[in-house]
């Protein structure tokens, strides 16, 4: 399943690969995954899964993977006990877009993002970083209370 991402303009046509929704799917449904990155290949105007982490991997081994000074689409499945003992999970939209990241990359990234968002439904919480604090650990676990 493809859908059309609303760019720069409208001639770049941009599209998400089968694979990036097909992902995002198995890490809501299936819990195969702990995160998926992806990321907007002009050369092929798609988005692209990056790369995925497995349940095992923990929130820092997600942060590493993001790179430092390019933009990113990211989904974080955020596993949590409420105050009433209660096992919870709940899922982030990251947007990456580090301060030192090329201009076009940030304005490719900002438009794309909301069309991009609202092919992932079950996201619950939406996070906007340029730069590592603006999306610690402690931040998710605010959002997710």
């Amino acid at each position: 399943m493809s859908f059309r991402i609303r760019g720069l303009n409208a001639s770049c046509g941009i599209v998400a690969a089968d694979d990036s929704k097909n992902m995002f799917l198995e890490l809501k449904r299936k819990r195969l995954y702990r995160y998926v990155i992806f990321k907007i290949d002009e050369k092929k105007n798609e988005v692209l899964v990056e790369k995925t982490g497995g349940p095992a991997e923990t929130y820092n081994d997600f942060a590493e993977s993001l790179p430092d000074n390019d933009c990113r689409y990211a989904v974080y499945d955020f596993d949590f006990v409420t105050s009433d003992n209660c096992q919870k999970s709940k899922m982030f939209f990251i947007a990456w877009a580090p301060a030192i990241s090329q201009i076009r990359a940030k304005m490719l990234y900002a438009t794309s993002k909301e069309s991009f968002k609202r092919e992932l439904d079950g996201v619950h919480y939406d996070i906007q970083a340029t730069d590592p604090t603006e999306m610690d650990l402690e931040v998710i676990r605010y959002r997710a209370h």
